[in-house]
């Protein structure tokens, strides 16, 4: 089965439905054009995941769609981040408010927003190959299906099949030797809810949580792992085996980073984490990459989300403004490559920080750390402030030197 392109306007097949494709699906509709959802996974998944602090400039975009107050409901303010050694003693804060949300609920918010503006979402389209032909894309599915269009988008994540079909050539996803886990709970050990997300440069892990207005506690957990673990194997650990592990990496520090960890009954999902520096080319003929698909970055500097929904807006600027598709892509790629490549080597650079190191070395972080925090949080001023104006006109020529 084929399904055809209406006449007069493009059509964007848009490859993924996380965080990306919902946005650029919203902006691309207001632009004039008619985007269409594929979605791999066979019905939505909004218990997967744990959660994310979703940044001021993403939070931009959203009220830019002006759904930022149904889509960031679902979250809880974080007034501030405290870091902390082993010991429980101050080390530095980040004032910037984020907000503090489940992976599954900000998708879960983003998906209803998109099908609440009128944008056809399909489930259990798992794309396995692209054709393109006078002047249209196929994008062709597992089940069997296809969909023909104008232009691809691919929004789908670290491990894009959109990108190893137009971009063959580009590196893997790269392991950063960091491990991540987290989970909810609740005890009152954590205390009450109070807006601050604390994290800790423990002894042998980094550990970070947060008690929301419900009593829950979000928490996650990073630490080191020289080779990369096969995921499967990852998944396999025991629940009570894991959580033990994690007990013995933390129980000499502070109160109440083993009390979180041993109060958690759920699951606690693991995760080897990756980032993506730098790849050839964003774009091949009709068929271009945004978020994780094009730039993965690890999670450290809380920019995964924001960075994606900036693509979305940017790209469908560009496509509004610029008639030719494959200069419109090109332009896309301008402007976004230098900032989002910077973020990405920020975050490999700040988890590289959260590696624990020995005495000497934890006496010489907890004296030279706060300065470099302060340092820190000057250098993500310009990140967190910058805004996409929608009404502004793009040129073709926009982003070149």
């Amino acid at each position: 089965m084929t399904q055809s392109a209406q006449v007069g306007s493009k059509r964007a097949l848009i490859i993924g439905c996380g965080i990306a494709g919902p946005v650029l699906a919203m902006f691309l509709k207001r632009a004039g054009l008619l985007p269409e959802i594929f979605e791999g996974r066979s019905a939505p998944s909004d218990e997967a995941g744990a959660f994310l602090n979703l940044a001021p400039n993403g939070a931009a975009i959203l009220r830019t769609l002006g759904i930022d107050e149904d889509v960031l409901g679902y979250g809880t303010p974080t007034t501030k981040i405290l870091f902390q050694n082993h010991r429980a003693k101050r080390l530095g804060l980040n004032p910037e408010q984020t907000t503090l949300i489940k992976r599954g609920l900000l998708n879960r918010g983003l998906r209803e927003a998109a099908v609440n503006a009128g944008v056809p979402l399909h489930f259990g389209k798992r794309l396995v190959d692209i054709e393109q032909r006078n002047g249209k894309v196929k994008a062709v599915f597992e089940d069997g299906t296809s969909a023909e269009g104008d232009l691809i988008v691919g929004c789908d994540g670290i491990h894009s099949r959109t990108r190893r079909v137009a971009v063959p050539e580009a590196p893997d996803p790269s392991y950063t030797g960091i491990i991540d886990c987290g989970a909810f709970t609740r005890t009152s050990a954590a205390g009450a809810a109070d807006g601050i997300m604390r994290m800790t440069f423990g002894l042998k892990g980094f550990f970070g949580y947060q008690v929301v207005p419900s009593g829950e506690v979000y928490w996650f957990e990073n630490y080191p792992e020289d080779h990369e673990p096969d995921r499967d194997a990852l998944d396999a650990i025991p629940q009570q085996q894991w959580r033990d592990r994690l007990l013995a990496m933390h129980g000499d520090d502070h109160h109440p980073v083993a009390e979180i960890i041993r109060s958690t009954e759920g699951p606690i999902g693991r995760w080897p984490i990756y980032d993506m520096q730098s790849i050839p080319r964003w774009q091949q003929g009709l068929i271009c990459l945004i978020g994780d698909a094009a730039h993965a970055t690890s999670p450290h500097v809380g920019q995964g989300a924001s960075m994606a929904m900036e693509d979305a807006i940017v790209l469908a600027k560009c496509l509004r403004d610029v008639p030719d598709t494959r200069a419109a892509f090109a332009t896309f790629e301008n402007l976004r490559r230098e900032r989002v490549e910077r973020v990405v080597k920020e975050a490999r650079r700040t988890g590289n920080q959260k590696a624990p190191s020995g005495a000497i070395g934890r006496a010489i972080r907890d004296l030279v750390l706060p300065f470099f925090l302060k340092m820190g949080v000057k250098a993500t001023e310009p990140v967190y402030s910058y805004r996409v104006d929608w009404t502004e006109r793009v040129t073709a020529d926009a982003g070149t030197r």
